[in-house]
């Protein structure tokens, strides 16, 4: 099949919701909202072309539109993989038991620091004197959220009702900053990776907003499949993702992710990420997104 069509086809499923049906004519990943969705697919068509060219079948992604639901939109929509952020990876894999399989790695690493921030000009310079404000977060099921809720908690504080005067989700990362920036909110947090695009994009991002607190170093992405994907797709799939920063076609396509390569990840790497849930007191077997 053309490489073209095979864009085209991706691109028209993704907009209508259509697919084929599964019995491996397809292999459908998922993607978690961390910027702009329109974007995200966009900047992700060119790796679903080169998957589908180097596995021989044809590979689609959809967006999984809110963190809160992933799970569920997982299983509902037979999703063979997803690239899910820390959170969200642990999460499917306590409830369905999703493995991680690779981890892309950018100029900055594989690893990512949550951020708490404010606008420069609040005159607000330590975590107590945000008692009272008005914030804005990513989702409930992230863990730049995991991060606000630890940190609340090292001030003696249980819940952020009480504490903040009123929170909301922006469903995306980059959403959060702007609602900051734009003085929709007082506070924000998210992930360090997409401050700083949103910074080398927008200046003023930099210019006037301060970083209160930050994360120790956490996992950031990995693509993770389902536990009954056949073994002879996800060797071939990992193969493929591992060899692409050795083939000109394959670093011209991570270039445009913003990757240098994918490596290998396993479970033991998100140890971080459950010590940090467990300092948020949040239980994964029993959280429920509402």
């Amino acid at each position: 099949m053309p490489r073209r069509l095979l864009v085209v086809i991706a691109l028209l499923s993704f907009l209508s919701g259509w697919g084929w049906a599964q019995e491996e004519r397809e292999l459908l990943l998922g993607l978690v909202p961390e910027e702009n969705i329109f974007r995200l697919m966009k900047k992700h068509l060119p790796l679903a072309e080169y998957l589908s060219e180097e596995l021989g079948l044809p590979v689609r992604f959809t967006i999984l539109a809110r963190y809160g639901d992933v799970v569920e939109k997982f299983q509902e929509r037979g999703l063979d993989g997803a690239f899910f952020e820390s959170f969200t990876a642990v999460w499917a894999h306590e409830r369905l038991g999703v493995e991680p399989l690779v981890k892309p790695v950018g100029p900055r690493g594989s690893s990512t620091v949550e951020y708490i921030f404010v606008r420069k000009d609040s005159g607000i310079r330590a975590l107590p004197e945000l008692r009272g404000k008005r914030a804005a977060f990513v989702s409930r099921a992230t863990t730049s959220f995991a991060f606000v809720l630890s940190s609340l908690r090292r001030l003696g504080v249980r819940s952020p009702e009480g504490f903040f005067s009123e929170y909301y989700w922006t469903g995306s990362h980059d959403a959060a900053i702007y609602a900051v920036l734009d003085r929709w909110a007082d506070v924000g947090a998210a992930k360090e990776k997409i401050f700083h695009k949103v910074s080398r994009e927008d200046p003023l991002v930099q210019e006037e907003l301060l970083v209160l607190a930050r994360s120790a170093r956490l996992p950031d992405m990995a693509l993770c499949v389902r536990k009954d994907l056949p073994l002879d797709l996800r060797e071939r799939l990992r193969e493929v993702l591992l060899r692409m920063n050795t083939l000109e076609e394959g670093r011209r396509v991570l270039k445009g992710l913003g990757y240098v390569k994918f490596s290998p990840i396993g479970l033991q790497e998100f140890i971080p990420v459950y010590d940090l849930l467990g300092r948020a007191g949040i239980n994964l077997r029993g959280f429920r997104y509402e």
